[in-house]
């Protein structure tokens, strides 16, 4: 029976995840270009890369989503292998990756796609829980309802530089960005039923990580699944500054908090010096 065959679990590049997972799944590039250059995301530029140009650069990149054809690709490895699969992409009011995903697999019987309704490390816990699903032995068909019911819990909240990049690749509105960029306020958003969402903002860092400190008290963390911290830019300077501020609430409850650098196509409408962090909800 097909249910018992072992599962892959297979992401787009912009889901996020803590490097002890990244060897157990197949990744799925979307593009990302640079004037006339373009590049898979995370194959032919690194994040390092990429943060530099964005930052030197006067022009902002651009991104497309990841084709149907770069998913058949991997799905047919998948099924030649024998193996099901999982798939988890980018939130589709993001992106159409989700559309391409499913295209593709429209000819894959044993291929479950799955809308995170997230994007970067809030994919990253939903892909990171699926695989602890699939080594435990769940099979694919299974492992794809249950993303479906644990990915309303999921929260991400994220403490941005500047709304600029938001504005400029058409994730906001301009009146938005222009209050949320006066007198060093510092926006912290969150993504709601897949979109972005200003939650509020604060002037100046030491405020916005209060800010998500407030959120995760709010909610209440399940501290006996995945969690993950991110970043963007090339240090992970003001990261390290929110592990300071929020060290309460997580002392005595994990061992370790993963970290993980934004992808480059988040990273292009997120901007560098945002901070980020992503659990799973209690309430």
């Amino acid at each position: 029976m097909s249910d018992s065959k072992k599962t892959r679990i297979i992401i787009d590049s912009t889901t996020d995840m803590a490097a002890s997972f990244m060897d157990k799944v197949m990744v799925v590039p979307l593009m990302i270009s640079f004037g006339e250059k373009e590049y898979a995301d995370g194959i032919e530029l690194s994040r390092d890369e990429f943060y530099r140009k964005l930052e030197s650069g006067k022009t902002l990149p651009k991104t497309s989503q990841a084709s149907p054809a770069a998913f058949e690709s991997v799905y047919r490895e998948v099924r030649e292998n024998g193996m099901n699969g999982v798939v988890i992409t980018v939130s589709s009011d993001l992106s159409g990756t989700y559309q391409s995903a499913c295209i593709a697999a429209a000819d894959y019987p044993g291929i479950y796609v799955v809308d995170s309704k997230n994007a970067t490390i809030g994919a990253g816990i939903l892909a990171e829980y699926a695989i602890i699903c699939a080594e435990n032995g769940m099979p694919a068909d299974r492992i794809a309802e249950e993303l479906e019911n644990k990915k309303n819990d999921i929260c991400l909240v994220a403490m941005l530089d500047t709304l600029e990049y938001l504005w400029k690749g058409g994730r906001l509105s301009g009146a938005a960005a222009i209050a949320g960029g006066l007198l060093n306020i510092k926006p912290v958003i969150t993504i709601k039923d897949g979109a972005v969402v200003v939650l509020g903002k604060a002037r100046g860092a030491k405020k916005a990580n209060n800010l998500l400190v407030e959120q995760i008290t709010l909610h209440g963390v399940q501290y006996n699944k995945p969690v993950l911290l991110g970043y963007s830019g090339t240090t992970d300077t003001l990261l390290q500054n929110y592990i300071s501020d929020s060290r309460m609430l997580w002392e005595g409850h994990l061992d370790k908090l993963e970290k993980a650098q934004v992808c480059s196509v988040i990273g292009t409408h997120a901007g560098p010096g945002a901070v980020a962090v992503a659990f799973f909800k209690e309430r």
